[in-house]
């Protein structure tokens, strides 16, 4: 199944199921939003259904969508997941999963702008699968973390490079306001190859293929991640992992590639969905300062 969160007729925040060119909306006392969704009983979430699936529904493209995951209560991010990602950057290939968290409100949906910062030219695209946690989970071996994903979705990890490189922490060049881009529809795992693996991950910019990968070469598998990160912390539903990008990133390119006012970048991941986001400056004004 495909779902996606939008704005239905009233303005209000909901979530459908996507059939066709249709989504029907499934918003209820139960489920007020996708991730209390996925976390209910199987045998719930049938009735969800069922109820949703008896509305006539609306266009999808009648709707304004929102991040697929509006409100999460964690965004983890893998850096470095990919080998010759790595070594571009001039990285070693890490022996654990390098982390790092991204704030709510760095996010934005599909269709939205990404902003370009006033304070930076260097903005940066990366195509990511994204792991949606589905149910509450702590202490999880790789071999049971499977059950325990929602489903997957795609983000672009928008960063702004020279913040990225100012400390030894990249929090700050991850978190520029409405630079993730995460959506537009969430796939359940019953859709897609175990753990999301072997799937054609791409980034375009303008057209042009800028990033082309499967995640079969992920360093860090789902499994693998999801037992790491559940070692260290609580795994809650609606929490949205990022998995790393793969090579062909716009600053290791040369010269060096750098999303700027109306470009259009796009991040497709096979069998789920493609991100679409046009790009814009914030305002015009002097550029810092940290060449």
């Amino acid at each position: 199944m495909k779902f996606a969160s939008y704005l239905n007729s009233a303005g209000e925040p909901a979530f459908g199921v996507i059939e066709g060119e249709r989504i029907r909306e499934i918003a209820s006392a139960r489920a007020r939003d996708l991730a209390t969704f996925l976390s209910l009983p199987e045998d719930e979430r049938q009735a969800v259904l069922e109820v949703g699936r008896a509305k006539e529904g609306v266009g999808l493209s009648s709707v304004s969508l929102l991040p697929v995951i509006p409100h999460p209560g964690k965004v983890i991010c893998l850096g470095l997941n990919y080998t010759e990602h790595a070594k571009e950057g001039g990285f070693e290939v890490p022996s654990h999963p390098a982390l790092f968290l991204r704030a709510r409100s760095s996010l934005i949906a599909h269709g939205e702008p990404i902003i370009r910062p006033k304070v930076s030219e260097k903005l940066d695209y990366e195509a990511e699968l994204a792991v949606v946690i589905g149910k509450r989970c702590r202490h999880v071996s790789k071999e049971a973390a499977l059950d325990y994903v929602g489903g997957y979705t795609v983000f672009n990890d928008g960063s702004v490079r020279d913040y990225q490189r100012l400390t030894p922490q990249w929090t700050a060049g991850k978190n520029f306001d409405g630079t993730g881009a995460l959506g537009p529809y969430l796939v359940t795992p019953d859709e897609l190859p175990p753990g999301a693996s072997g799937l054609r991950i791409e980034s375009r910019l303008n057209g042009r293929v800028m990033q082309s990968s499967s995640t079969s070469d992920m360093i860090f598998d789902v499994g693998t991640t999801i037992e790491f990160l559940s070692a260290i912390m609580t795994l809650e539903p609606g929490d949205v992992i990022a998995t790393g990008t793969p090579p062909g990133v716009g600053h290791a390119r040369k010269p060096p590639v750098w999303m700027k006012d109306g470009d259009v970048c796009e991040i497709e991941v096979e069998g789920i969905c493609i991100l679409r986001n046009p790009i814009v400056d914030e305002v015009a004004g002097p550029k810092v300062l940290h060449q």
